[in-house]
């Protein structure tokens, strides 16, 4: 009885890691410009576009805004203080794959902008990145753990040790901070690691039966006979 029992696992790509983390690195390098260019108009036009397109809860009619709130901020240091945080997580989460990085961000961003706007008191309004912060930080930690990767499992051991921290803005009442939008996000991004876990690993194959030389001979001289009789 003889089988193939080598890990499905595939082995590190060294030249593979350093192009998927430069593009990554790219990415973030975008839409960081992007956030801080926006932040730019923003500010010249005395903050109008957090007024006109941040999450007002409950407004059915500003739904759609919750697309549109984490590219907003509310003045230069809640910008400044999500620029670090959003590339550090988000290159983090990127570098596996751009592609599957863009649909985390939705189910981020969808998750942290309907808490709010289900949840928060009617008469605010919020933006900015820090939901999607969250969500990244949480696919992070989780990711490695539903792909069984060890590298990336060790990536998150030491993120969540070194930030867990910031939990604590995504717990109920944490005043100052849209703590629904954190707690959202986070949810998001827990539910990413599962939702966008690898699947291209494949089973180790079953294990096959090996017949003997001799017991194989006498099977086809069996095989044989019975042909010969018409059966």
């Amino acid at each position: 009885m003889a089988s193939d029992d080598r890990s499905s696992t595939p082995a590190l790509d060294p030249a593979r890691m350093i192009a998927d983390a430069r593009r990554a690195f790219f990415v973030m390098i975008g839409v960081l410009a992007a956030v801080w260019l926006i932040q730019v108009a923003n500010w010249a036009g005395d903050y109008r576009l957090t007024e006109d397109f941040g999450i007002r809860p409950q407004q059915l009619g500003r739904l759609g805004d919750v697309f549109a709130a984490p590219f907003l901020h509310m003045s230069w240091s809640h910008l400044e203080g999500n620029s670090g945080p959003l590339f550090i997580f988000g290159f983090l989460a990127a570098y596996r794959g751009v592609r599957k990085f863009l649909g985390l961000t939705v189910l981020i961003t969808v998750t942290s902008g309907a808490a709010v706007w289900l949840f928060q008191g009617a008469d605010t309004i919020s933006a900015g990145a820090s939901g999607v912060i969250f969500g990244y930080f949480g696919y992070v930690v989780l990711r490695g753990v539903f792909d069984r990767n060890l590298v990336d499992t060790l990536i998150g051991a030491v993120m969540g040790a070194s930030f867990a921290y910031i939990l604590t803005t995504a717990l109920p009442g944490t005043p100052g901070v849209s703590w629904l939008g954190h707690l959202g996000g986070l949810a998001g991004g827990l539910a990413g690691a599962w939702i966008f876990r690898d699947r291209s690993g494949r089973k180790a194959p079953a294990a096959t039966a090996t017949v003997p030389g001799p017991a194989r001979s006498a099977h086809a001289d069996l095989l044989k006979e019975l042909d010969d009789l018409g059966i």
